[in-house]
C-alpha cells in the first residue's frame, strides 16, 4: 500500500509530499536532486535553527514587520523544533547547495506547517503562515546557516566536549597523585632511558590535556559572533534596522551565552576563521589524546610478552579465535576518533577557503565536520575515561623488574667514571648478561657501596646536585 501524498507548490511548481511529513516542496525537491550519501545533519544543528527562528519571530514582531499573532504561532512551532520534536522531519542530506539553502528551507517549511497545524489550518496551504514570507522574514540562508553552526558548536563544546575533557583530565590527575612514588623506566626512541615515576609520566599527560583544553577555551569565544542580520550578501538588505542585534540578544538570553551580532557581516558570511580556529584547537586535543592512548596501550602490552607495566580493564573478549585474549579497545577507538578529527581538519581547511566574494559555499560541510568532531571527541573521551582510565593500575612487580634490569641507570655513573667508561660498563653488562653493578665492579674504579648508592633509581628522579670532581 503506497504512502498517502499531498501536493505542495513552490516557485518551481507543484510536487508531491508525504502527507504525514511537515516539510514542503523545497525539501521534496532536495530529496530528488541531492540523492547523495546517508549523512544527515545532527540534532544540535536542527535545534539551533529552531532557536534562531523563534528569536527572529520575536524580533520581527517587536520591530513591527510581523503581526503579533503570526509571530506567536511561528515562535511556538520553532520552539518545538528547538526541543527536538521534529528531528525526523529533517531528511535533507549534507551534500547539497553550499549555502545550506535546502537545510534552511527544510526548517522554514517544517515550522510553517506546524504553525499552520496549531492554527487549525491545512498542511501545505501556506495559510496563515508562509515559509518564506513569514518564517524567513528578515533572513537569508546565507546568514541563518552560519549562525546556526556557531550556536550549535558552542552548545556542544560547553555542554559535552569540555566537560568530558575535564573529567578525563581529573581522572588522570588522581592517578598521577596516587602513583607519585611508583618508579618506572623512562623510554626515548622506544629504548630504555632514565627512570621517572609513574606519577610524573601521567602528570605529563595531564599537562598536555590542560594545554589542549585551554586552547579550546581560548578559541571558543570566536564563535560568539553571529552572521544573523547580514541577510544575503552582508548588507542586511531586507531586514529592519537592528534586527541582527536584537535577534542575537534573544539567542544570548535563551542560551545563557554571550552571542552578539557580528560587527562585520561581510566577513561573517564569506569567511570561516572562527571555525578554523576552534577546529585547530580540537586537532591539538586529538594529538594529545592519541599520545595518551598509545602510551597506555603500549605500557599495557602483553600481558606476558609485552611491556606489561600497566593493567587495563578487561571490558570484552578480544578475539573471535583466541580464548582469553583482551585488547586495548578503548585506546584503539580513541585513536580512530582522533584520526577522523585530523581528516575533518583537512576538510575544514579546504572548505574555509571556499569563501568566494560574498559567500562561503561550503557551509553544510563545515557544519558536518565541526559538529562531528565535537561529538566524537566528547563521546570518545567519556568512554575512555569510564572504561579505561579509571581502571588503570600499575603492575608493580613488572615495573620493579624492568627498573632493575635496565642498563640506562648507568647514566648515574657518568660523573664518577666519565662518559666513555660508563658506556663500557653498559656494553659489558649487555654483552655478558650481567647487572650494571656486576659489570662496574668487574671494570674497577668504584666500590660496591658506591655503586649501591649511585645506582639507586630513587636518586635519579629530579635535577642532580653538585657533581663531584673525577
Amino acid at each position: 500500500m503506497g504512502v498517502a501524498m499531498r501536493i505542495e507548490t513552490d516557485a518551481m511548481g507543484p510536487i508531491e509530499v508525504p502527507s504525514d511529513r511537515y516539510w514542503g516542496a523545497s525539501t521534496a525537491r532536495a530529496l530528488v536532486h541531492f540523492p547523495m550519501g546517508r549523512e544527515r545533519f545532527p540534532p544540535e544543528l536542527i535545534a539551533a535553527l529552531g532557536l534562531i527562528k523563534e528569536a527572529a519571530a520575536h524580533t520581527n514582531s517587536e520591530l513591527g514587520v510581523l503581526a503579533s499573532p503570526l509571530a506567536t504561532l511561528i515562535a511556538r512551532a520553532s520552539g518545538e523544533v528547538a526541543r527536538g520534536a521534529f528531528d525526523n522531519h529533517f531528511p535533507v542530506p549534507v551534500w547539497q547547495t553550499g549555502s545550506g539553502t535546502q537545510l534552511h528551507m527544510n526548517a522554514n517549511e517544517v515550522i510553517a506547517n506546524r504553525a499552520i497545524e496549531i492554527a487549525g489550518g491545512v498542511l501545505g496551504s501556506k495559510t496563515p503562515i508562509h515559509p518564506n514570507d513569514h518564517v524567513n522574514l528578515s533572513q537569508s540562508s546565507n546568514d541563518v546557516v552560519p549562525t546556526a553552526i556557531h550556536v550549535a558548536a558552542v552548545g556542544r563544546l560547553v555542554d559535552h566536549l569540555l566537560p568530558a575533557a575535564r573529567r578525563l583530565c581529573a581522572t588522570l590527575a588522581e592517578k598521577s597523585s596516587r602513583f607519585e612514588n611508583v618508579i618506572k623506566m623512562g623510554r626515548t626512541h622506544l629504548q630504555d632511558a632514565l627512570p621517572l615515576t609513574l606519577g610524573q609520566a601521567i602528570g605529563g599527560w595531564v599537562s598536555a590535556l590542560d594545554h589542549a583544553i585551554t586552547a579550546v577555551e581560548a578559541a571558543e569565544p570566536s564563535l560568539y559572533e553571529l552572521a544573523i542580520g547580514g541577510t544575503a550578501v552582508g548588507t542586511g538588505f531586507g531586514s529592519p534596522r537592528g534586527f541582527g542585534e536584537r535577534t542575537a540578544e534573544t539567542i544570548a538570553a535563551r542560551t545563557g551565552r554571550p552571542f552578539v551580532s557580528a560587527p562585520n557581516k561581510f566577513q561573517a558570511l564569506a569567511s570561516a576563521e572562527a571555525i578554523v580556529s576552534v577546529h585547530g584547537a580540537l586537532k591539538t586535543l586529538a594529538c594529545s589524546l592519541v599520545k595518551i592512548a598509545n602510551d597506555v596501550r603500549w605500557l599495557a602490552s602483553g600481558p606476558r610478552a609485552g611491556l606489561g607495566e600497566f593493567t587495563i580493564p578487561e571490558n570484552e573478549p578480544g578475539s573471535s579465535m583466541m580464548p582469553g585474549k583482551v585488547n586495548p579497545t578503548q585506546c584503539e577507538a580513541l585513536i580512530l576518533v582522533c584520526t577522523q578529527v585530523h581528516g575533518n581538519d583537512v576538510v575544514i581547511g579546504i572548505s574555509a577557503q571556499s569563501g568566494h566574494f560574498e559567500l562561503n559555499v561550503a557551509r553544510p560541510l563545515l557544519a558536518h565536520a565541526l559538529l562531528q568532531t565535537i561529538r566524537l571527541l566528547g563521546d570518545a573521551m567519556d568512554a575512555f575515561d569510564r572504561h579505561c582510565a579509571k581502571g588503570l593500575e600499575p603492575n608493580l612487580p613488572r615495573l620493579a623488574e624492568n627498573v632493575e634490569r635496565s642498563l640506562m641507570l648507568v647514566t648515574a655513573l657518568r660523573d664518577r667514571l666519565g662518559y666513555d667508561r660508563a658506556a663500557a660498563v653498559a656494553h659489558k653488562a649487555h654483552a655478558e648478561g650481567l647487572s650494571l653493578r656486576e659489570a662496574a665492579l668487574g671494570l674497577g674504579g668504584l666500590s660496591g657501596q658506591d655503586l649501591d648508592a649511585l645506582l639507586d633509581p630513587a636518586t635519579m628522579l629530579g635535577p642532580s646536585g653538585s657533581s663531584p670532581s673525577r
